[in-house]
């Protein structure tokens, strides 16, 4: 029984047409466009994940802005409760410093023009860190399907080839190139559509924080021109509610716990 099962192990074929097999087909080019397609799709979820992190942060940020801030006095008193180095203590900063600039302009107009475009510059700083890293992605989505196309070029050409020396179209010929061209399409698609999906998603996020940025300085402007007078109502934390108290027998008798 076992010289059996070792004769059959020994007449059983050897897989030739494996991934790694067919990578060896396609020589060189083929590994180097399998490294490109690689560091592409490291960078792209590198990319995703970062950004989404950042978006997250600037999000739960804005909750001070709508519980805290406004309950201030002055810009400069609730830029303090504002965490440091984000972007709406960005925004209040440029503020405040716009502020204490706005007395030395001589004309209205001007000083008006002036406020908006401080606060207009300190909205666009902040989108361009957000974007940062976006261009990335859609290089990658609009690029890594034509580099998994030229890997399938190249190994239908190398089918081709093999076709012509050996004067027969066998499949022991042309599996190997064509398994090769068959794979690199399909490790270019792998690696765009997560960075095309991951670039609408993440620029539809930035746009709903552009929208909050520019609100935030909107406010701000109002409330710097009506010398306080106008600004956002603030909205209170839910407070957090304690369970009740089980009730207490008396004699065998239920009374309501004290309050």
């Amino acid at each position: 029984m076992n010289l059996i099962i070792l004769a059959a192990a020994a007449e059983a074929p050897e897989n030739k047409f494996g991934f790694v097999e067919a990578m060896k087909e396609g020589g060189p080019v083929a590994w180097s466009i399998l490294a490109v397609m690689i560091i592409m799709s490291v960078g792209s979820f590198y990319i995703l994940f970062t950004k989404l992190f950042e978006q997250n942060k600037i999000m739960k940020q804005y909750k001070a802005v709508q519980t805290s801030f406004w309950r201030a006095g002055s810009l400069r008193e609730g830029a303090t409760k504002l965490e440091k180095d984000s972007a709406w203590r960005q925004l209040a900063d440029d503020a405040v410093k716009a502020q204490d600039e706005h007395g030395k302009m001589t004309d209205s107009l001007e000083s008006h023009d002036y406020m908006h475009g401080s606060m207009q510059r300190s909205e666009d700083s902040i989108n361009a860190v957000l974007s940062g890293g976006l261009p990335f992605l859609a290089s990658v989505g609009a690029t890594a399907p034509f580099i998994g196309l030229l890997g399938t070029v190249i190994g239908i050409y190398r089918a081709l080839i093999n076709i012509g020396i050996a004067g027969s179209a066998s499949i022991d010929k042309v599996a190997g190139p064509v398994g090769e061209a068959l794979i690199m399409t399909a490790i270019g698609l792998l690696v765009a559509v997560p960075a095309v999906l991951a670039f609408n998603w993440l620029q539809s996020r930035n746009r709903r924080i552009s929208e909050l940025l520019n609100s935030f300085s909107t406010d701000i402007l109002a409330f710097i021109n009506s010398n306080g007078a106008v600004k956002p109502a603030p909205t209170t934390a839910a407070p957090a509610t304690k369970p009740a108290k089980p009730a207490t027998t008396t004699g065998g008798v239920a009374t309501a716990p004290k309050s």
